[in-house]
């Protein structure tokens, strides 16, 4: 068996990223960021949501319910 398979995923990571030219390093460094942001984002716990909880905080005009006048011709 060689040394390789003895090694954790982590160290076989580094091993060949030090193997890559700067530039490429910070591609990976992008990558990893998005993969992070992006595991970040599945495992948020939903915010405990109430009803009526926005109640006050917006106002409808009153003509809200009445046609536009950009859409006269559809009607």
């Amino acid at each position: 068996m060689g040394e390789n398979e003895f090694m954790t995923e982590e160290k076989l990571i580094l091993s060949q990223i030090r193997q890559l030219p700067e530039q490429l390093k910070q591609e990976v460094l992008h990558y990893a960021e998005f993969l992070q942001a992006k595991y970040n984002a599945q495992n948020r716990k939903p915010k405990n949501r109430k009803a009526g909880s926005a109640k006050g905080k917006y106002k409808l005009a009153p003509n809200f319910d009445q046609p536009l006048e950009d859409f006269k011709e559809y009607i």
